[in-house]
C-alpha cells in the first residue's frame, strides 16, 4: 500500500480536493433523515403550508447538493486515480526496460505483462475509492451513529454495542485475503504465459493441429486460477451475510423498542422513522467497508508485486579497472552460466551443468569481422548477450576499446552497436519508422541503409513505400522481407559495431551475398560479427569461430578452418554437395 500512497502524494492537493468535496457531500446526506424527522414530527403537526413548502424545499436542496458533490468528487477521484496509474504503470515500463537479462528472466514475461496490465488496474481502482469510498463508508457509519446518539441514546446503544462485532469481523476476514489475492495474480501470470505463447506460435499450432491440446492446456490454467480466485472472492465474502445478520437483528431491534418507546411517549414517531434511514445509512457504511477492504487486499497484493519489480536492484554496475587492452574487442578465458553458478546446478544429476560458455578468447581489430558458426544451443548468442552486457560473465574478461564492458555506462555502451537479433521486433508503424526507430535520421541516411540490406527495391514496390504501415510484428511482411528490414534498421545508425544473429536465413543465397558485399563497401569501418547457420555467410570474414557446447572447437580462416577442423568441414561439405 506504501506504492499507492507515495504515487498519490504527488497529486496531494486535487486529492485533498475530492476528498474534502466528498466529505461536504456526505455530511449534506447525513441532515436528509434529521430534517425529515423535524417535518414528521414539527413542522406538518403545526399545519402551516409555509413552512411545509421551505422545509420541504430546504430537504430537497440538501438532496440535490448532496447529489452534485458526490458526482463532483467521484470524478475527481476518477481523474486522480487514472494519474496515479499512469504513474504507477510508466514507471513500471522504465524499470522493465531497464532491467538485465538476468533480473528479467526471474520475474518472466508474462508475469511482467499482468503486473503491467491487471496489478496496475488494481492499484488505480483502490486510489479512486480511498478519495472516495473510503471517506462515504466511514461517515456513513459513525455519522450516522452520532445523529442516532443526538435523537435517542437509548435506541442508539443497539448499534454502538454491534459495531465492535462488525468491524472486527471485516478486519479478521480482510486480513487473510492478501495472501490469497497473491496467489491468484501468481496464477494469472501462468495464463499469460500460455496465452502469449499461444497467440505468437497460432501457425504452428494450427499446423500440427494442436489446437485441442493447447485448448485444454490453457483450460487447466484458467481453471487453477478460477479455484483460487473463488477461494479468495468466498473467504472475502464471509462478512457480508454476517453483518447482514447483525444489521437485521439491530433494525429489529430498533423498531420493537421504538414503537414501545413512542406508546410510552418517550419519542415522536419521526424519529423511528429517521432511525430506520439512518440505520440504513449505518449498513451502506458498514458494507462499503468491507467491500473496501476487499478492494484493498487485492490492491495491496497487487501494489507489493508491483513494488517488488521498482525494488529490484539494478544490477549494471560500474567498475574501473587498471589495465588496458590492445585490441577493439577481446575476449579473454570468458565462461558463463544461465543459472549464474559458474556451472553448479544441483538440480542436474552429479551436481553438474555445463556452461553456456566455457574458456571462450578471441580478438579483433576495429574494421574486422567474425562469423560464428555452430549447432543450435551450443553458445553463438551468448557471446552476443555477454558483449553487450545484458549478462554478466561469471569468469574472464570483456573489453571494447581496450576498456572492461563493465566500465561503461548503460548508454554508452549500447550506443556502439547496430544488432540484429533472432526473431527481432518489428513494429506497428511504417517501413520509415521501423528503420529510423526515433533516432532522427535523415532520409539520406535511412535510404543509403535501405539500399545496403537489398530493401529499397522491394520497399519502392510496397503501396506508400517507406510511409507503408508494417502490421504487429510485420505480419504483412515475408520473412526475408522483415529480416532485410532490420538489417536496414541496423545499418542506418552507422554502428561501430555491428551485430547479425541470423539475419538471412530467410534470404536466397544471391541476396545474401548481395547483402554482405554492400555492408563491406559501405561499412567497412565497422567491426562486424555475424552469426550463421550457413557458412557460405561468413566463410569470407577475416575471422571464423566454430562452437559446440558453449566451447570453441576451432577458429581462423576459412582455408584454415577447412584444413585443421573437422566439424568446419563436414558442415561446409553437407551444404555444397
Amino acid at each position: 500500500m506504501k506504492l499507492i500512497f507515495r504515487s498519490m502524494g504527488k497529486y496531494k492537493a486535487a486529492v485533498f480536493l475530492a476528498i474534502f468535496i466528498k466529505l461536504i457531500g456526505t455530511m449534506a446526506e447525513l441532515t436528509l433523515p434529521y430534517i425529515l424527522e423535524y417535518m414528521i414530527d414539527h413542522v406538518v403537526p403545526a399545519g402551516e403550508l409555509k413552512s411545509v413548502l421551505m422545509w420541504g424545499g430546504l430537504m430537497f436542496a440538501a438532496a440535490i447538493f448532496c447529489r452534485q458533490f458526490n458526482v463532483m468528487a467521484n470524478r475527481k477521484a476518477i481523474d486522480n486515480a487514472h494519474r496515479v496509474s499512469f504513474d504507477v504503470r510508466q514507471a513500471l515500463f522504465e524499470k522493465t526496460a531497464n532491467l538485465s537479462g538476468g533480473r528479467f528472466d526471474s520475474f518472466g514475461l508474462p508475469s511482467l505483462i499482468s503486473r503491467m496490465a491487471s496489478d496496475s488496474y488494481n492499484v488505480q481502482s483502490a486510489a479512486a475509492q480511498l478519495q472516495s469510498l473510503c471517506v462515504r463508508a466511514p461517515m456513513m457509519l459513525f455519522g450516522g451513529v452520532v445523529m442516532t446518539l443526538m435523537m435517542d441514546l437509548a435506541l442508539a446503544m443497539i448499534l454502538i454495542v454491534m459495531l465492535p462485532v462488525l468491524i472486527f469481523i471485516v478486519i479478521f476476514v480482510s486480513s487473510r485475503g492478501i495472501p490469497l489475492y497473491t496467489a491468484v495474480q501468481g496464477k494469472l501470470d501462468r495464463v499469460v504465459r500460455i496465452m502469449r505463447e499461444n497467440i505468437t506460435g497460432i501457425r504452428v499450432v494450427k499446423a500440427l493441429s494442436k489446437g485441442e491440446y493447447e485448448k485444454k492446456r490453457f483450460a487447466g490454467a484458467n481453471e487453477d486460477m478460477a479455484r483460487s480466485d473463488i477461494k479468495a472472492g468466498t473467504i472475502m465474502a464471509v462478512p457480508a451475510p454476517f453483518m447482514q445478520l447483525c444489521l437485521n437483528t439491530g433494525l429489529t431491534l430498533v423498531v420493537f423498542f421504538g414503537a414501545q418507546r413512542v406508546n410510552e411517549g418517550l419519542m415522536q414517531p419521526g424519529v423511528i422513522l429517521a432511525f430506520l434511514t439512518y440505520f440504513n445509512m449505518i449498513t451502506m457504511g458498514v458494507m462499503g467497508l468491507s467491500r473496501i477492504f476487499m478492494s484493498m487486499s487485492k490492491a495491496s497484493a497487487s501494489a507489493d508485486r508491483i513494488q517488488e519489480v521498482l525494488d529490484t536492484e539494478d544490477d549494471w554496475h560500474i567498475s574501473e579497472t587498471d589495465y588496458k587492452d590492445d585490441g577493439h574487442i577481446i575476449f579473454n578465458d570468458v565462461s558463463f552460466s544461465y543459472s549464474g553458478d559458474e556451472g553448479k546446478d544441483e538440480d542436474f544429476a552429479g551436481g553438474e551443468r555445463e556452461l553456456a560458455l566455457d574458456k571462450i578468447s578471441f580478438s579483433l581489430a576495429k574494421g574486422e569481422s567474425l562469423g560464428i558458426i555452430g549447432p543450435t544451443g551450443c553458445g553463438k548468442t551468448t557471446v552476443i548477450n555477454l558483449l553487450m552486457r545484458f549478462y554478466d560473465a561469471d569468469s574472464g574478461r570483456i573489453s571494447i576499446d581496450g576498456r572492461d564492458v563493465k566500465s561503461y555506462e548503460k548508454d554508452e555502451l549500447r550506443g556502439k552497436f547496430g544488432v540484429v537479433f533472432q526473431n527481432d521486433m518489428i513494429f506497428q508503424d511504417s517501413v520509415k519508422n521501423n528503420i529510423d526507430f526515433g533516432r532522427g535520421l535523415s532520409q539520406e541516411a535511412l535510404d543509403a541503409a535501405a539500399e545496403d540490406a537489398v530493401a529499397m527495391e522491394y520497399i519502392e514496390s510496397l503501396e506508400g513505400g517507406m510511409e507503408y504501415q508494417a502490421a504487429i510484428r510485420g505480419a504483412n511482411l515475408s520473412g526475408g522481407q522483415k529480416q532485410r528490414l532490420l538489417v536496414a534498421r541496423a545499418l542506418a545508425g552507422k554502428p561501430e559495431i555491428l551485430i547479425l544473429d541470423d539475419s538471412s536465413s530467410a534470404l536466397d543465397y544471391r541476396t545474401d551475398a548481395q547483402m554482405r558485399a554492400a555492408i563491406k563497401k559501405d561499412h567497412k569501418d565497422s567491426t562486424l560479427i555475424m552469426i550463421a547457420q550457413r557458412v557460405s555467410s561468413i566463410m569470407g570474414m577475416d575471422h571464423i569461430m566454430v562452437m559446440d557446447n558453449g566451447r570453441c572447437i576451432g577458429y581462423g580462416t576459412h582455408e584454415e578452418l577447412m584444413q585443421n577442423c573437422p566439424a568446419y568441414k563436414e558442415t561446409y561439405e553437407m551444404q555444397t554437395t
